[in-house]
């Protein structure tokens, strides 16, 4: 089977971005919905063959572009070194505009076009979110909790901040099924902030999953990432798929 891709464009209240959707190529479904948020890579080979996976296995695939505020992919051009001040400086770009306000109003967009679109099965959905979009996953879910039904992440970065801005204040709000794969020693997610997270967790009461992938670096489950680990990449998304079969695929 090959996935079948379409170009989309989804209104926002700050303009259009512009994404791809990924459709099983069998039957006519429909198929339950998944909104893939991108690492600040944004949209490339390694999250676009991702996400035929998914498609692959069954489901409806949204991957829009979350930085369309700043650009239309690629994102970066190559050569770069990840950590250089020419990195750096272009995370800096792509990450400024997205503002509380700004993340609020694209999460309502990106939700309202999978309610929407033809070939999506009603009900809830599902977000995965890696790296920087950790946090904007639980945000979705958070915002839209009759309609998220599932939230894995991947070496999200600032899940448990000491300030009132930090993700874990929004677990309150969630109603769907959580699943985080950290990475390890992660300087965005260290071994400290992992356990203040488990155990604010531990209070929300939900159900969820929170497993360190020893020997696993920042970004491991993306092959263009110098610190690619295929088994633990694949052991990420198996485990991504036995969550959504057991929530989203499952109703």
């Amino acid at each position: 089977m090959a996935a079948i891709e379409k170009q989309i464009e989804i209104r926002t209240p700050d303009g259009i971005a512009d994404g791809l959707v990924y459709q099983p190529d069998a039957g006519k479904g429909p198929w339950p919905g998944v909104l893939h948020l991108t690492d600040i890579g944004g949209i490339r080979a390694a999250n676009i063959e991702l996400s035929k996976r998914l498609a692959d296995a069954g489901y409806f695939v949204l991957l829009p572009n979350v930085f369309y505020r700043t650009g239309k992919p690629p994102l970066f051009t190559p050569p770069f070194t990840i950590g250089d001040a020419a990195f750096m400086k272009r995370v800096g770009e792509l990450r400024a505009p997205l503002t509380p306000d700004a993340l609020q109003g694209d999460a309502a967009a990106y939700v309202d076009f999978l309610a929407k679109v033809p070939g999506v099965k009603p009900g809830t959905f599902a977000v995965t979110g890696y790296c920087f979009t950790g946090a904007m996953a639980m945000l979705v879910a958070a915002q839209h909790p009759d309609k998220i039904g599932a939230v894995a992440t991947f070496h999200a970065a600032g899940l448990f901040k000491d300030d009132p801005s930090s993700p874990h204040f929004l677990l309150p709000r969630i109603k769907a099924r959580l699943y985080f794969g950290h990475a390890f020693e992660d300087r965005g997610m260290p071994i400290e902030a992992i356990e203040k997270f488990n155990r604010a967790l531990d209070a929300w009461g939900g159900k969820y999953e929170s497993k360190i992938y020893e020997g696993a670096g920042h970004g491991w489950t993306m092959p263009d990432m110098p610190v690619y680990n295929q088994p633990q990449a694949q052991r990420a998304f198996t485990k991504l798929l036995e969550l959504l079969a057991a929530t989203i695929a499952a109703k």
